[in-house]
């Protein structure tokens, strides 16, 4: 079931709009939330229903220490719910499992950076991960990040929509965006099957559409999208933390019980159509992705998996998002957010509601998300980088995390 309820009629609908924002994911929800919220007159576009891509097939990790919204996101994420009026179902804090030497290393690297950003981070001998995640066997220590979480991300999005129209923001689902409407050297109106939709504002929040809609702005968005898989298994008795990631991989414990992870290689794809959703096939991904599940935790190896999930991700070539608002056609702010938009999408929404309304972001330096870091980037950047799935790809279960 849709997370819209029913509204006004097409015709109410696709009237325009002083903001419009392309793109019905957490991103795009998020900021009409926060933009609606001020009493801005906004619209959102959706190929396809809200969420339906990566934006409620994660793992639903809120800890982005590398981010300069990290703060904004810590600071948000436990009021969410009543901001929001709607459950996201957010519980805090992290333990992070190291099975192999490298893996503790970098979790203790980890450790030192949160630490300095002001965070309690506690290392853990491994008895103590024993102690703290019954699931864990054998391993090598690990980390107990006390901020951060993790949200259930069909619940969250749905409260995104829910909020967003109660506060006045207008959704418009299954409508492609086929183009930008440009005049006068600025954006002007979305392109759509039914006919332009205007706007003064936009906010390109595509996802993977996201680079083709920004040339028709006159931007360069350099991005490779991919299909990520998840996998779900059956309950099993709760964990004292729900959130536990490790060995390549990032997920959580639902409420019900299920493991839901996902991580490793992505499948690369070429392109994504404008106007309809890609099949979601399962991929050699998932045995890999189950090996690592049951290498991290031994004593839900028995488990069986039920269900998997598969959502398109849009990475830059730097792997950070990309937040901005080009001088040059001056109203189009351009939101990619490169595989980790979920558990920023607090203080993303935020941003980006500052960024229309008042020209910046009020809160935090976005300077290293420009877009003009890429100005001088290779064409063949995809290639350079390795990202692309050849027709006949090797057994993917020999392939390291």
């Amino acid at each position: 079931m849709s997370a819209v309820a029913k509204g006004a009629p097409v015709s109410a609908v696709a009237k325009g709009a002083s903001v419009v924002i392309v793109g019905a994911g957490v991103t795009g929800l998020s900021a009409a939330f926060w933009l609606a919220r001020d009493g801005v007159d906004v619209l959102v576009l959706d190929k396809g229903v809200v969420g339906y891509e990566a934006s409620s097939r994660n793992g639903g990790g809120c800890t982005h220490y590398q981010s300069p919204l990290f703060h904004e996101e810590q600071r948000l994420w436990p009021r969410m719910d009543e901001l929001l009026g709607y459950p996201t179902e957010w519980r805090g804090e992290r333990i992070v499992i190291a099975v192999t030497e490298a893996q503790l290393a970098r979790y203790h690297r980890i450790q030192g950076i949160v630490g300095e950003l002001g965070y309690r981070v506690d290392l853990l001998d491994p008895r103590q991960v024993r102690d703290a995640v019954p699931l864990a066997g054998a391993n090598l220590g690990g980390v107990h990040i006390r901020t951060g979480g993790q949200a259930n991300p069909q619940r969250t999005v749905q409260a995104y929509a829910w909020a967003a129209q109660d506060h006045g923001a207008r959704i418009l689902q299954h409508t492609p965006a086929l183009g930008i409407a440009m005049a006068g050297g600025r954006a002007v109106g979305v392109r759509t099957a039914a006919g332009v939709i205007g706007c003064d504002q936009l906010v390109i929040a595509a996802g993977p559409q996201s680079d083709r809609l920004a040339r028709d702005a006159g931007l360069d968005l350099p991005l490779a999208p991919a299909r990520a898989e998840m996998i779900v298994t059956e309950a099993l008795p709760p964990m004292p933390l729900g959130g536990v990631d490790g060995n390549g991989l990032y997920g959580r414990q639902t409420l019900r019980g299920n493991l839901a992870y996902g991580g490793g290689w992505h499948e690369w794809l070429d392109a994504v159509p404008a106007d309809n959703p890609l099949p979601r096939p399962s991929t050699p991904t998932i045995r890999p992705l189950a090996r690592r599940l049951a290498e991290l935790f031994p004593k839900a190896a028995h488990a069986r998996v039920i269900r998997s999930w598969a959502g398109i991700v849009e990475n830059t070539p730097d792997g950070r998002p990309v937040l901005d608002r080009p001088a040059d056609p001056g109203n189009v702010t351009v939101a990619t957010m490169s595989s980790v938009g979920f558990g920023l999408s607090p203080a993303t929404g935020r941003a980006l509601r500052d960024i229309v309304v008042e020209g910046r972001c009020t809160f935090a330096d976005l300077g290293k998300l420009s877009l003009a870091r890429f100005r001088d980037l290779d064409p063949d950047w995809r290639r350079r980088q390795g990202w692309f799935t050849p027709a006949a790809a090797p057994a993917r279960e020999e392939m390291p995390a």
